[in-house]
């Protein structure tokens, strides 16, 4: 048994990462236990063509301060999401072209969505921050699927399809899986519509030079000793005198204990004594939605010399969304990513089945050229032990029947996990402002 410490954390993802550097700023014992042989949790490095590539979270945007602070901290570089030229959209079969934000669809399409943003940012705006489930019409918001409130309150056929990729894209959650109320939750934490689905001034505005994960490497770095790899956390036990913690690299004691894995994950531990059944029931009910991301490199960016920005958005394809990753160093690369329904088709293949279909896709999308790849790279976050997919996403009646558990100290435990954030919910800056919460949360106990 090692010595005991004021605050264990479980996890050292940005959310734990960020709890103990607070606590241990504080003057504060610390003890990170994270189940994984790294740092970084849904935020992973990797390589490809020599190149250091991003096999989870990677983009910035301007209004993600915590993050931009961590980065200017360890005198990390961000460049500019590349969107020049024309994005390819790929809606129930059809596909078009378009230049800007707006895309190519039918006047009364265009209409039709133009009223759904209003409608949402003014209904998002009616939800307390950090107590959706306390709105006017939360209730009946949190009764239905989006999918259903999507085809009570839109008509044309584009304009129901363009909004069910919001879920899908922001979230790799199909519409038919998430409540409304949910959804609105997201939109509000994401200020909005336009700043969650933007390239420009948007949550996918910038990315950073070598790669996110050596942000949360610098912060382990920071911590040294204070982390213990691969300990995967068995057990969690409190009384009136503290928590005792039992992991594969044995036993831990400390005051309180920080969980900042998801609530989904939660669930993987046993709590002696049992939780309260509000938090129990809640990790059993915010699935993650499914997630394969992957990176093919190619001599030249042929899709640029083409006239395409590299962007592609599709509620149909095996590739949800493609977006261009070329970099100053290592060769030029399309990343893409399998969402939802996709995903789980998609996982259950052999890796040449699966590699097949991804790049018959590209070659339908960009054209023959998308067939010369030097190199192909994938991370499914379905398969992956600690992560078995990659944002937690809620269906009907959870958020009003359970929100209140989602952040509510159960004695000497805390939550954290960007799932728990009351701001950039699912985000990265999301994950960072949860770790702060949980601190200040412990700190205020003494």
């Amino acid at each position: 048994m090692g010595s005991r410490v004021h605050t264990i954390v479980i996890g050292a993802g940005f959310s734990g990462l960020k709890a103990a550097m607070d606590l241990a700023q504080a003057g504060k014992s610390v003890l990170v236990l994270e189940a994984r042989d790294r740092v970084g949790g849904r935020v992973e490095p990797g390589e490809l063509c020599g190149r250091v590539i991003d096999h989870g979270g990677q983009w910035v945007g301007p209004k993600h301060t915590r993050l931009l602070d961590l980065a200017r901290r360890f005198q990390r570089e961000t460049y500019l999401q590349y969107a020049e030229g024309r994005t390819i959209l790929s809606l129930d079969g059809k596909r078009s072209e378009f230049k800007g934000e707006t895309p190519k669809m039918p006047v009364l399409a265009l209409v039709e969505l133009a009223m759904l943003q209003s409608r949402w940012a003014k209904e998002m705006k009616t939800l307390p921050k950090g107590a959706p489930w306390t709105a006017k019409n939360a209730k009946e918001w949190d009764s239905q699927t989006l999918a259903t409130w999507i085809k009570k309150n839109l008509s044309t056929k584009a304009s129901r399809a363009f909004a069910g990729l919001v879920p899908k894209g922001a979230y790799a959650a199909n519409p038919m899986e998430v409540s409304y109320l949910w959804m609105l939750e997201m939109l509000r934490s994401s200020e909005g519509l336009d700043h969650l689905m933007a390239v420009k001034g948007g949550v996918t505005d910038s990315k950073f030079k070598g790669g996110m994960h050596q942000i949360t490497r610098l912060m382990g770095d920071a911590l040294g000793d204070r982390i213990t790899l691969s300990a995967p956390v068995r057990e969690v036990m409190q009384d009136g005198d503290g928590v005792r913690v039992t992991t594969d690299k044995g036993v831990f004691e400390a005051d309180h204990v920080i969980i900042a894995v998801p609530p989904s994950l939660c669930d993987g531990i046993h709590f002696a004594g049992g939780l309260p059944a509000g938090r129990s029931a809640l990790q059993q009910r915010q699935p993650h939605g499914g997630m394969i991301k992957i990176h093919v490199a190619y001599k030249e960016p042929f899709w640029r010399h083409n006239g395409y920005s590299g962007q592609i958005a599709s509620n149909d394809l095996p590739l949800g969304i493609v977006m261009d990753d070329v970099q100053d160093v290592g060769p030029p690369m399309l990343i893409g990513f399998v969402e939802g329904r996709q995903a789980l088709e998609l996982s259950a293949l052999g890796d040449n089945e699966r590699r097949a279909r991804i790049m018959d896709c590209m070659a339908d999308l960009f054209g023959p050229e998308a067939n010369d790849a030097i190199g192909y790279a994938e991370k499914d976050w379905l398969a992956d032990e600690w992560a078995r997919g990659y944002v937690g996403a809620m269906g009907p009646g959870v958020l009003t029947t359970y929100g209140e558990a989602l952040r509510a100290p159960v004695g000497r435990i805390h939550w954290a996990s960007t799932e728990t954030a009351e701001h950039w919910t699912g985000h990265i800056e999301g994950a960072i402002l949860a770790g702060e919460r949980a601190a200040a949360e412990v700190l205020s106990r003494g």
